[in-house]
């Protein structure tokens, strides 16, 4: 099949909180004459076509249904394909990345004091606020309860929404957009000030200067790429990637192997994340509302983990539980009682963990679990039972246990029945949504793959700008830092070309 030749000065790949955002930035040079396209492999989700169905929603946004599992199949990946990336599946929540961590990142120019300009911006571009407590359901309630019950420190999440009517379904599109993703806010602006987007496009390789892609027919019923099907050579000035972590990592591969950077895909990292369940005694409001008001990060310093309050619809919630039988349809069966918590352990950025690619140019995650993290899920998964007891449940389900509930009777033994001895990789259903590194920035091309402002080493024309570019974990959700980083690197690309 020939190829099309399109020629553009900038060429962005994805469209989520990186790629969005750099387009949005980039745009005003369109007023000087600039051609800048947009690259999206999934499509642009309307109101209209977020149903709120788990399996369908789930299917149509997702990588392989959500389903993307590490090599050694002991983790689940999720993240999307669509136009505005996983800012689309997202609860919304915008936290800045803490000092602490971006001083232990240790990147030259990335300081609280270069990206607080950057945070306040986009907290205000997003409408990032607090909802009112009259808004609170009680799932979250019952959370603040239970923290406050112990002693621990609980903060409440700031959210991104404009006009939210608590659908409670923020990880399978927002049916009203309320959700200010990128595909709301940022990606709107850009093609306002003349940038191309094209959807349905997915990035092949790069050759030199060139993008070679291709355009897909569309999907799911959704508007089609103003391209027709066919391959395409997308000739660039500048060529910015920010396809996600596992896909950014995937094409540079692709694209050059191992000459790029010895540490392409290294250090790979994704708080991974347990989803843990206490019953009341009474129904509480849990699918009504926004699901992820409030957590906990007194025991980031000591024990290297995050409690959230979360609420997952059945589908997700049961494939996330342990064991099966009368006790699971038991439990599933008083869905409505249900208090949830998600347990985030905050992972160090080891060099082992990396992305790759296959044989056919797929991309492939190796992950090892650190005693350290093991360590951390059983102290999360202990802290969270006392939680849902302190918070009234009358039973909890919790993995690492010989048994599928605890009740309040057993909490003195909670140290003795949640034990790393039943801690089982493979058996015990781990996830993560926040994928972090693979391209981390820094000063020297030994041990980093781009510069603090997001080019590649060696690479005039190169940029990252997305989660890849974390040299650790962030400690919270991603998303204000990715546009924070993506803002810096549209400054980087600005002064360049000026």
């Amino acid at each position: 099949m020939s190829e099309k030749v399109l020629d553009y000065d900038i060429v962005i790949i994805g469209s989520g909180a990186g790629g969005g955002t750099v387009a949005k930035e980039l745009s005003p040079l369109c007023a000087r004459g600039a051609r800048i396209a947009l690259l999206e492999w999934g499509g642009h989700f309307e109101k209209k076509d977020n149903t709120r169905e788990e399996i369908p929603m789930a299917e149509k946004y997702y990588f392989d249904h959500g389903g993307f599992q590490t090599s050694t199949q002991d983790m689940t990946l999720a993240f999307a394909r669509a136009l505005g990336g996983s800012t689309t599946v997202y609860t919304g929540t915008s936290i800045t990345a803490p000092d602490s961590v971006l001083k232990k990142w240790d990147v030259p120019g990335v300081t609280p004091q270069d990206l607080k300009p950057r945070f306040e911006k986009y907290i205000q571009e997003n409408g990032v606020h607090l909802y009112p407590p009259e808004e609170i359901n009680d799932n979250n309630k019952l959370f603040v309860e239970g923290c406050k019950n112990l002693g621990w420190k609980v903060e409440q999440f700031p959210v991104n929404t404009r006009g939210c009517q608590g659908l409670g379904t923020c990880n399978l599109g927002c049916a009203v957009h309320a959700k200010q993703g990128t595909a709301v806010v940022q990606i709107p602006q850009a093609q306002k000030n003349g940038v191309e987007v094209i959807p349905f496009c997915r990035a092949d390789r790069l050759d030199d200067h060139d993008v070679l892609a291709t355009v897909l027919p569309p999907e799911n019923a959704l508007r089609a790429s103003p391209l027709s099907p066919g391959r395409y050579r997308f000739r660039a000035k500048k060529i910015i990637v920010s396809a996600g972590v596992i896909h950014s990592s995937a094409l540079l591969w692709r694209s050059f192997g191992n000459a790029l950077s010895s540490d392409l895909g290294r250090y790979f990292t994704c708080q991974p994340a347990l989803i843990l369940v206490g019953e009341h005694p009474h129904p509480i409001k849990n699918t009504e509302g926004h699901p992820k008001s409030f957590y906990c990060d007194q025991f980031v310093p000591s024990d290297h983990f995050l409690l959230e309050s979360c609420m997952y619809f059945p589908l997700t919630l049961a494939k996330n539980l342990m064991g099966f039988g009368e006790e699971m349809d038991d439990l599933m069966s008083h869905y409505a009682h249900l208090q949830m918590i998600l347990v985030l352990a905050i992972d160090k950025a080891e060099r082992h963990n990396r992305v790759t690619i296959n044989k056919k140019g797929d991309p492939l995650v190796h992950y090892r679990f650190s005693k350290r993290t093991q360590d951390s899920f059983i102290q999360a998964i202990r802290s969270s039972t006392r939680l849902f007891f302190a918070a009234g449940a009358r039973r909890v389900h919790a993995p690492a246990m010989d048994r599928f509930f605890i009740s309040p009777e057993q909490k003195d033994q909670i140290d003795t029945l949640i034990h790393k001895k039943y801690f089982k990789l493979g058996k015990i259903s781990i996830s993560a949504a926040h994928l972090m590194g693979g391209c981390r920035m820094g000063e020297d091309p030994k041990e980093s793959v781009t510069d603090p402002w997001g080019k590649v080493h060696g690479q005039d024309h190169l940029y990252v700008a997305d989660a890849s570019l974390f040299p650790a974990a962030v400690e919270v959700n991603p998303y204000l830092t990715i546009m924070a980083l993506a803002d810096r690197v549209a400054e980087g690309i600005k002064r360049e070309l000026s």
